[in-house]
């Protein structure tokens, strides 16, 4: 008897736990990935503010261009420092993808540049990302940037990171763990 009542405690117990980790996930809920799509460069039309990441010397490789469009109800911000961008407001989708191609293009490995829509959850294009591919013999792949948008509060956050293989290979110099044996 006693182990039938400790069994119903502990089952009220848990649905109770699992009932306010529900709630609680409800109430902060998760931020939304924003997801990119490759663009044509005709998509890009009306004025934007852009920013402009990295380029903080020549061979700056962590390096990204972002054009938020004007008008609409999202405002781009990189998770980042301040002195890590620069950001220009209301220029023409010419001018932007112009400005954002000569930015990104700095790299003495630069190969092109690549054109990304970004799209909100409704499947709305709210912006535009110039990324720079590499020759892949220099960093080990063409595409050396992983970048994350997502919505917190009426923002979307830009997270801008180096893959960690590139990563790895530029704070190591090159050389495996096993190079040093």
């Amino acid at each position: 008897m006693k182990n039938v009542t400790a069994f119903k405690m502990i089952t009220i117990m848990l649905l109770i736990f699992a009932f306010m980790v529900i709630s609680i996930n409800e109430s902060f809920a998760f931020e939304k990935y924003l997801k990119t799509e490759d663009a044509k460069v005709q998509e890009v039309t009306g004025g934007f503010t852009l920013i402009l990441y990295g380029g903080r010397y020549l061979d700056d490789i962590e390096t990204i261009a972002i054009l938020d469009r004007e008008g609409d109800k999202y405002t781009f911000e990189p998770y980042a420092p301040e002195f890590n961008y620069k950001i220009k407001k209301g220029v023409p989708a010419k001018e932007a993808l112009a400005e954002a191609e000569k930015f990104v293009s700095q790299n003495s490995s630069f190969r092109r540049a690549q054109l990304g829509k970004i799209i909100d959850d409704q499947g709305n294009i709210i912006g535009f990302e110039v990324r720079p591919l590499y020759f892949p013999l220099t960093y080990g792949v063409t595409n050396v940037l992983d970048v994350d948008y997502w919505f917190k509060d009426s923002k979307v956050i830009v997270k801008i990171k180096l893959v960690p293989s590139v990563e790895m290979m530029l704070r190591d110099g090159g050389r495996s763990k096993d190079s040093d044996k």
